[in-house]
């Protein structure tokens, strides 16, 4: 039998509680999902590839079938190398829509074989994105209830 895969991309800098109710909500749907960290060297993220991967891990320990995976370039070829035909994305809001369903439909394009399926977050977690904990991080804000708990301790760490 075979498993029903996804794969859920995005730069995760950092991961958040939003985050992570997409791959709770993800799960619901496929036996496996596989976190795609793009190396993002264009939006010069403010954690490092491996100190995303680190933060990930911590917060999916114990969820089963989520793997995570570093990638660089187009993600249609590192969903052909993983042989999976479906990609997550999270829809906050109306302003995400836009820009989300143009990179579905390239994607498709790019690969007839890739479907996007969009999953929004609980409604507690709509406002969080990575760049509002990055934000507060900068100016010395808390952001313990926007980020799990072992990301948030390992941030505190850095």
């Amino acid at each position: 039998m075979s498993k029903n895969i996804a794969i859920y991309p995005g730069t995760f800098d950092p991961i958040t509680n939003g985050h992570l109710d997409i791959v709770l909500r993800a799960k619901k749907i496929f036996d496996k999902v596989i976190i795609a960290v793009a190396k993002s060297k264009d939006k010069n993220p403010m954690f490092t590839i491996e100190q995303r991967i680190e933060f990930i891990k911590a917060g999916v320990e114990g969820i089963n079938g989520v793997e995570v995976e570093p990638f660089d370039g187009l993600l249609v070829d590192f969903a052909t190398k993983k042989e999976v035909k479906t990609i997550i994305r999270g829809l906050r809001a109306v302003s995400d829509f836009e820009y989300e369903l143009q990179m579905g439909y390239a994607n498709n394009f790019l690969n007839r074989e890739i479907d996007t399926v969009y999953l929004m977050p609980s409604l507690k977690y709509a406002f969080i994105s990575s760049s509002v904990v990055r934000a507060i991080l900068k100016h010395g804000g808390d952001p313990t209830t926007l980020l799990p708990e072992k990301v948030r301790e390992k941030i505190v760490c850095i």
